[in-house]
Order: structure tokens, then sequence, then C-alpha cells
């Protein structure tokens, strides 16, 4: 376990979905979300020196890890953001929190975004790290998007396509992903690659990360598109890598202003892998932004 040995291993159930999670530390509670391909374990760098001030909850998102892996619905919604959102919700006050502060990666930073609009009496923080809202980023496609982007435009096809390419080399492109979305150099803990490895390659994560994104082209759209006169009312620190595409594409704190009342944020000296290429960083803005 990359983990302290202080942190401790359970499986909640929610609803519809057994959630995995680490836990540990003391303090108030922070509920930190991973992205993809990746699983909790992507916060191993900054869990033991968050642990000193927070209580930590690092859960393997639905699809994800060994949290478990609901089939596909035709309309994709049992993995919109939105259900999502709602069993981490559940997950927290399962463990005794009305209230919490959230920090999420990538897709997690779409859970939290979605988690805030739609639980704004729970969320009292948030983070989101590297990503422009989905709404934005869809309804702003050009060819500098597409290009950069191209998984998210292959992940939605239909009848099993990427499934049954991505199935073909998962370690391939898992590692490909890894590398291209970082910055020139970045190290990686080679175990936590292999972990990354163990989940993905099992066909039903490949599936489920599938759906993620075909939730996000669809029914995700279609929430946001509802609630796009809404705001996020807590305070909201965005992160983004300055070696990255977020950087090189968007006016981050402008784009979140449009969407968030009290936005603030910066660039970090990284690719889009932020809590494992600057630990220390990113340890230091929540450590901020969570503790004031």
């Amino acid at each position: 376990m990359l983990f302290p040995d202080t942190f401790t291993q359970i499986k909640i159930n929610t609803r519809d979905a057994e959630i995995n999670l680490v836990h540990g530390g003391s303090g108030p509670p922070l509920l930190l979300l991973h992205g993809y391909p990746q699983t909790h374990v992507m916060w191993h760098r900054v869990a033991p020196m968050l642990a000193q001030h927070f209580h930590l909850l690092c859960p393997d998102l639905r699809g994800y890890g060994d949290s478990s892996k609901p089939p596909g619905e035709p309309d994709h919604s049992n993995y919109s953001k939105r259900v999502m959102a709602q069993d981490m919700v559940e997950v927290m006050q399962m463990l005794g929190y009305e209230q919490f502060c959230v920090a999420g990666h990538d897709r997690g930073a779409r859970v939290t975004h979605r988690m805030a609009l739609d639980y704004p009496e729970k969320v009292q923080k948030a983070c989101v790290m590297d990503i422009a809202p989905t709404y934005h980023m869809f309804s702003h496609t050009d060819q500098a998007f597409a290009t950069g982007y191209y998984h998210w435009f292959f992940l939605i096809q239909p009848d099993g396509l990427p499934e049954r390419m991505i199935g073909a080399d998962p370690a391939y492109y898992l590692k490909e992903k890894l590398r291209r979305w970082a910055a020139p150099g970045a190290a990686y803990d080679q175990t936590a690659v292999a972990e990354y490895l163990r989940c993905f390659s099992d066909p039903a994560a490949i599936h489920a990360s599938c759906e993620d994104y075909r939730a996000a082209a669809s029914i995700d759209m279609q929430h946001d598109a509802a609630s796009r006169n809404e705001r996020v009312h807590c305070p909201l620190l965005v992160l983004w890598g300055a070696k990255g595409f977020v950087q090189r594409t968007y006016d981050v704190l402008r784009v979140w202003s449009d969407y968030a009342d009290q936005v603030q944020g910066r660039a970090l000296d990284s690719g889009h892998f932020l809590p494992e290429e600057t630990p220390q960083e990113v340890y230091q803005a929540l450590l901020e932004f969570f503790g004031e």
C-alpha cells in the first residue's frame, strides 16, 4: 500500500454502487477524487502531508479501481457526474459527514463541479484541478481541442469500439496516457503505475471508463445546459498545469468565473497530473485554501 500504515481501506455500499476507499489522518474532512485513467492511488504523494491537517477520504469513483462497475445504460445515466457525485455524498454521510470540502482532479474535478451545484449545503469549499468546465469545452470545440483531447471523441464511440481497441493492449494505452499528458521528464512511482494497470486491465473498467466519457458527451451536457444559469457559490480553487493543454487553450480563471462566484487559483509547474508531478505545490495550495 502506497499510503501510510495509519490509513484504512474500506468499502461502502451506496444505493447502487460499492465504493472502495482509503481514509486516514485527523481534522476536518477532505474528500479527494481522482481522474482518468487512475484510481485513488494518485493521491499517494500528497496524502501523507495532508493527513497531518485533515481526515482524508480517497475513494475510487464508480467504474474505477476496486469500486463496482455497473453495466452501462442506453442513456449512460449511471455514469453521469450527477450519479457519481451522489455516490460520494452518500459515502460521506455514511461516515458521519454532512458537510465537507472536496478536491478533484480530471474526471474527479468534473464530479466535484456537479457536486458543488447539486449539494451546495454540503460542499463547504471545492478545488478543481486541470480542467475547464465540460459544457464550456464541448461548446467551444475547435481543431486544437479535438487534437489535444482526441480521447474525448474516441472513448464516446458506440458498439464497443474503444473497448475492443484499448483492450487489445491496455498497458500500452495507459502508459501512453500517463506519458503524453505529463510534463517532459515527469517521474511516476512504478508501484502506483502497476496499480493503475492492474485496475485498468479489467475489461469492465475499460467499459466503465468509456461510459464515463459517453455520459460527459450526452447526459452530462443535458444536466449542464439545464443548470447553466446556476453557479457554484462556495469558494472555488482552480489549479492547473503550466505545461499542459488547459494552460495553452483557456483563460482558466476567466472561464471559471463565468461558472462560480468566488474563484481563485494559479498554474503549477507541471503537466496534467499535478498531485504526482508537483505534490509539494499541490499540498501547499490545498493547505492554504482548505485550512483557512
